[in-house]
């Protein structure tokens, strides 16, 4: 038996967090009757369980390092008809979600999977998967401002956790400094840039863990291998990854 929202993150139809929403929202049955309890379990083999009255079937894992442009949003849908990150993965039929977000005019790297556990490890704080960042600023940081930001600073909702800084290169009004947290609150890297006077020019993920983009172009992607997956940690993978090329 396994819980209901586990079954649907493994389903790819949202990480398990927004699949427990979704339940919320009744938008989810077992047998033909609407389900919103968070305790509910399942066995897979024998419940019939559907999604917005659509039937739902487990797809083998996958997982997708894109390298999104700016002007694309990071969800499965737009109700403003703008262009979304799966436009760009032609070819695949898996019904893949993103592990996070970017904003519409951040680029770089995008996980993708219908793999929901994958996600929420990746996500969690205490996994301290670090995300990697390219900031372009307005103006000449001091050492002691990259080392405020370094520390944590306070925002709205609280302090940051500690973050790694250094400067890439200097032009005359503007720097661009690599930056790696591990934390994924909306915003973060161009609210702390702004809370210290330089705000965002430009903002590029460089990389999640050691799983950077490396010369995958704009717009296009790669599928991972289980190599690529243990490099997202820093220790011991904490899940079993099944099925998937080394």
């Amino acid at each position: 038996m396994e819980r209901l929202q586990k079954i649907l993150a493994q389903a790819g139809i949202a990480s398990r967090r927004g699949a427990e929403e979704m339940i919320r929202q009744g938008r989810v049955k077992v047998n033909g009757t609407v389900v919103t309890n968070m305790g509910c379990k399942i066995d897979p083999q024998q419940d019939q369980v559907s999604f917005d009255n659509a039937p739902i079937r487990l797809e083998e894992k996958l997982y997708i390092l894109l390298n999104k442009p700016a002007g694309y949003v990071t969800t499965l849908s737009d109700p403003q008809g703008r262009p979304i990150v799966s436009d760009l993965l032609p070819g695949i039929s898996s019904r893949l979600f993103p592990v996070g977000r970017l904003d519409l005019d951040t680029e770089g790297a995008l996980l993708m999977t219908n793999d929901g556990q994958l996600g929420n490890y990746v996500l969690h704080p205490s996994y301290e998967v670090n995300k990697t960042y390219e900031a372009t600023v307005r103006g000449l940081p001091s050492p002691a401002t990259l080392r405020r930001l370094a520390a944590g600073i306070r925002l709205e909702g609280g302090m940051t956790y500690p973050a790694q800084l250094r400067i890439l290169k200097q032009f005359k009004d503007r720097t661009r400094v690599e930056i790696i947290i591990h934390e994924g609150k909306k915003r973060q890297v161009r609210k702390m840039f702004q809370a210290v006077g330089h705000p965002v020019l430009g903002l590029k993920r460089t990389a999640y863990g050691r799983l950077r983009l490396g010369n995958l172009a704009s717009g296009k992607y790669r599928i991972l291998t289980k190599n690529d997956l243990k490099k997202l940690f820093t220790g011991k993978i904490p899940f079993t990854i099944k099925n998937i090329p080394a």
